[in-house]
């Protein structure tokens, strides 16, 4: 069973990141919060390479998404909302696993929709 206070990861996929503001924001807010998680950022020269990141990262909870991959993710996804479907755009990803933390899908979101 997953530990509700075992340290949790989650993090930025685009490239390039070098203008992200979102892993100093969320790295600060754990830290304020006192929640046991940390947001990294993840410069992927290629969307190829997320389900390389997702298996030797078993500690991911959800991925933000930004330039380039917003489209180009999802085909990786098991399902999009009606509203990142209708934007055709992708920029959060839920990450929904077993009792055992084990993933058994990918969910795409869009937070700039409402």
């Amino acid at each position: 069973m997953i530990e509700t206070n075992s340290h949790k990861i989650y993090g930025l996929i685009g490239h390039p990141l070098g203008h992200s503001f979102s892993k100093d924001y969320f790295n600060r807010k754990f830290d304020a919060e006192s929640i046991n998680a940390e947001y990294i950022n993840y410069d992927l020269e290629d969307i190829g390479e997320l389900m390389e990141l997702i298996s030797e990262t078993p500690m991911i909870g959800g991925l933000n998404v930004t330039i380039p991959y917003k489209e180009q993710v999802m085909p990786y996804l098991a399902s999009i909302d009606d509203a990142a479907q209708e934007i055709g755009a992708v920029n959060v990803i839920k990450f929904i696993k077993d009792s055992e933390g084990e993933l058994l899908e990918l969910r795409g979101y869009n937070s700039d929709a409402p």
